[in-house]
Order: structure tokens, then sequence, then C-alpha cells
């Protein structure tokens, strides 16, 4: 399994626009093939700056979801792009196991 975190800010005061928008992109990938875990936080020290927790099956799992076309009614990554004052960073994970992943979370 591979994880990621994702480090997004927003322009000042759409903090709160953004982690929206991004509650809509993980509802979109309820039950999407490799996705474990897809979590949306807001700082609660910078509303502004909001982290995405994601947990793939494996890498070819999470590339398929950015792959994937949104939903017609869905937000787009401009969308998500439109509302960043800021590149958003990324760190890769390497996944050991915990709660919430199926089986022991190894691969």
């Amino acid at each position: 399994m591979i994880g990621r975190l994702m480090t997004m800010t927003a322009h000042a005061g759409r903090g709160g626009e953004l982690a929206a928008v991004l509650l809509e992109v993980a509802e979109r990938l309820h039950g999407f093939p490799g996705c474990e875990i897809y979590v949306i936080s807001q700082d609660a020290a910078d509303p502004d700056t909001v982290r995405v927790t994601e947990v793939w099956r494996d890498d070819a799992s999470a590339q398929a979801a950015l792959a994937a076309p949104p939903t017609p009614d869905g937000p787009t990554p401009a969308d998500v792009l439109a509302l960043l004052s800021t590149a958003p960073h990324r760190t890769d994970l390497t996944v050991l196991g915990g709660v919430g992943l199926p089986a022991d979370g190894r691969p």
C-alpha cells in the first residue's frame, strides 16, 4: 500500500470552499477500486490550510483515480487549483498499517 499527504493552501479566507470541493472529490472516490482511505482535514490553527490523507492499494490505483474523467456535476482539477494560493505540497508515504486499513495494511 502507498500513502500520500497532500497539503494545500487556499487563497485567504477560502479554506472552507477548498475543503468543500475536496469533500466532493472524496465522495466521488467512495468505492473507487484501490482507494482505501481519502480523508479531508482543515488545519485547526489555519483554516486556509487543507490536508488530504490518502491510502491506495498501489500506485496504479492512485493513477487511475487521477486519470478518471470528472463526473458531469462534480469538481474538476481546475476547480481545486483555482482556489489555491500556492502549488500543493505532496509527501509520499510507505503505509505500514493501522486502524481503518483492510487486513493489516500490508501489501
